[in-house]
């Protein structure tokens, strides 16, 4: 497995903790924390609670993962 084989599910932001690091509630009920995805912290993109957004889940770890896109409201 590599990196590119990532498990990609969508979420809601719940909490925002410290050191840019999330609480998602993803569709199935699980609760996970994330951190944005490195492109999405150089352009500055800004994730607030409630927010839908695109995680990608390493199938090593399902209890963290990376947000990888913030969708439009």
């Amino acid at each position: 497995m590599s990196k590119e084989e990532t498990i990609d599910v969508e979420g809601i932001v719940t909490k925002s903790l410290s050191n840019a690091k999330y609480t998602v509630e993803m569709e199935n009920g699980h609760t996970i924390t994330a951190y944005p995805a490195g492109k999405m912290r150089k352009f500055f993109i800004k994730i607030l609670p409630g927010d839908k957004v695109n995680v990608s889940l390493s199938p090593y770890d399902l209890s963290r993962g990376r947000i990888t896109f913030r969708h439009k409201v």
